[in-house]
């Protein structure tokens, strides 16, 4: 999901904070997937990796071992003994799954990175619930749908909450742990248990559009689309001005590009559907003019800059 900057840090397969759950099945197996397993058995922890493509599974373990080999290096760099053994561990500890049914029948924690649409959630929870164990937690990593409308298909919904990673998994330090009006304290708790448990530094939130950062961020970076549209300051100073004035690692109309104007515009389409007397949520024509002409951001090679393909 949306990310300010990339922080580098060191991670420590250890924990203090010891989490109840022992196996983790992540549906998805995308960017967010392949990188919720990679720490979660960096952890210690079992985990099932499961999507309907068994294409996307092969990618994900390539890119997962790569990763892996990565983080060995920055925490053994001077014992490649204890590096190949931490890879060889970490990596058996991931099984992959075409079959999510079957997957999740003996987990404590499943936790969905699927595509961002309402109905397909609802199809795979509906299937999941009868499957799971009573006890299986259920958690969406979703970055802008609402965690109980998620839910609201479910019977375990005391069970239910949300678990929002940001992109790359492996680097960022932030989970946010958000909880429905249903879910309950044991399940809220044993949620940020958990999210320590993999090294991740927790912040609490109710049900709310975008949680904290992407409620934040994604006004901010529609605001700074709306003073280009008005001609009060071209892209470039907008950008420097935030840069420099504010300190932030890069400007915003810089970070829409970055994180793709399909995906900005989607997230404000959705919040503007269901919330259409918000102006901060309100459509912006100069980007969704882009989005129109397939100029998405530094994927295409266009946005509101140009950019080199490599």
């Amino acid at each position: 999901m949306i990310q300010f900057g990339i922080i580098a840090r060191n991670f420590s397969s250890s924990s203090a904070v010891q989490s109840a759950i022992k196996n983790v099945t992540v549906i998805g197996g995308g960017l967010m997937g392949s990188g919720i397993a990679q720490v979660t058995a960096q952890a210690g922890q079992n985990v099932t990796l499961v999507d309907v493509n068994s294409d996307v599974l092969a990618k994900s373990q390539k890119s997962i071992q790569n990763s892996l080999g990565k983080v060995a290096k920055k925490i053994y760099k001077d014992n490649p003994q204890e590096a190949e053994k931490f890879m060889t561990e970490s990596f058996a500890r991931i099984k992959t799954s075409t079959d999510p049914v079957s997957a999740v029948q003996g987990t404590d924690l499943v936790i969905e990175a699927i595509v961002e649409n309402i109905d397909v959630k609802h199809t795979l929870f509906q299937k999941l619930d009868s499957a799971a164990p009573d006890h299986t937690i259920f958690a969406s990593n979703t970055s802008s749908l609402s965690i109980n409308e998620i839910a609201s298909i479910v019977k375990r919904k005391d069970k239910f909450g949300g678990l929002h990673f940001f992109n790359p998994v492996p680097v960022m330090r932030l989970l946010e742990v958000v909880r429905g009006s249903e879910t309950s304290d044991t399940t809220y708790n044993t949620m940020m248990q958990w999210g320590k448990s993999v090294g991740k530094t927790c912040v609490a939130c109710k049900d709310t559009p975008g949680f904290i950062v992407n409620r934040l961020l994604v006004p901010y970076m529609a605001e700074a689309l709306r003073l280009l549209e008005r001609g009060d300051a071209s892209a470039r100073d907008i950008d420097v001005a935030m840069k420099l004035g504010a300190g932030y690692p890069m400007g915003p109309i810089e970070l829409v590009d970055y994180v793709g104007l399909d995906t900005t515009k989607f997230i404000l389409d959705g919040w503007h559907k269901k919330f259409p007397d918000q102006a901060l949520f309100k459509p912006i024509a100069i980007m969704n003019k882009l989005v129109a002409e397939g100029k998405l951001g530094v994927k295409t090679g266009e946005g509101f800059y140009k950019y080199e393909k490599k």
